[in-house]
């Protein structure tokens, strides 16, 4: 495993030829078994299932999240460093493939031009903080399908081209199935066990971090994400990172306001 997310990303992959769907799905559920072993627990089945999606398709990383009212995403897993800061960025931004696959429920393929046209702030974080340069992003199926995404990254030389779109989509409904019986096998008073993830664990910070911006500066919450996603980008953090800082006091409300700059 990288110890930067700007390092290579694991590339244990399996051929781009398969016989039938069915192949997909059992290497796809070996994978699954296999990635049990460093990641035991309910809680970190979306990274588990991450791990199997880079494994049995022909990508250098994967992403899984979930999407919830006003448009929020909700990374839940990845399947190695490089690929969450991947995750990470998009939500920073709030901007790219994903999100964009979201909106419209199609698959958003994408290579480095359309990175660069599409989405040209989140272009430009990746090329500096990763070494993704293609995405295919793509609704999970069921149930999950309006809220579920799954985000598949590729490293040259491998390209977008290289995967194959049918698979992907396999392999999606296989993570809607396998999340919706991970949820169904550890429900909590409070949601899925699953959902007590790193990940969720980060996110929940920048909703209390919105909510001290909510309160300090009587902003509504769009805007509060709006001012910690622009004072993250301009000092070169993730949102994450900034959202850690304001709930542990260590950036005061105040010093936020956008009033500061008329000072």
């Amino acid at each position: 495993m990288p110890e930067s997310p700007t390092g290579p990303l694991p590339r244990v992959r399996a051929g781009l030829c398969r016989g039938s769907s069915v192949t997909l799905i059992v290497d796809f559920h070996d994978a699954l078994t296999a990635a049990g072993a460093d990641l035991p627990g309910v809680e970190l089945l979306p990274e588990r299932l991450a791990h199997a999606c880079a494994q049995v398709l022909p990508v250098d990383g994967a992403g899984i999240g979930l999407f919830f009212s006003g448009g929020r995403r909700l990374p839940l897993g990845a399947s190695d460093p490089v690929s969450g800061e991947a995750e990470r960025l998009q939500f920073t931004l709030g901007d790219g493939p994903c999100l964009s696959s979201h909106a419209s429920g199609e698959t958003v393929v994408a290579d480095e031009p359309t990175l660069r046209s599409r989405w040209p702030a989140f272009h430009d974080a990746l090329l500096a903080r990763t070494t993704v340069r293609g995405t295919v992003s793509l609704p999970l199926g069921g149930r999950l399908r309006s809220i579920g995404a799954l985000d598949l990254y590729l490293v040259p030389p491998h390209a977008v081209a290289g995967v194959s779109l049918l698979d992907a989509r396999v392999v999606a409904a296989e993570v809607a199935a396998a999340l919706l019986a991970g949820g169904r096998g550890g429900e909590q008073p409070d949601g899925p066990a699953w959902l007590d993830t790193p990940a969720a664990g980060r996110r929940s910070r920048v909703w209390q971090a919105m909510g001290f911006v909510n309160s300090g500066l009587g902003l509504s919450s769009p805007d509060a994400l709006a001012l910690l996603r622009a004072h993250a980008y301009a000092e070169g953090s993730s949102l994450d990172e900034l959202a850690v800082r304001v709930v542990g006091h260590e950036v005061r409300v105040d010093e936020l306001s956008p009033d500061l700059g008329t000072r």
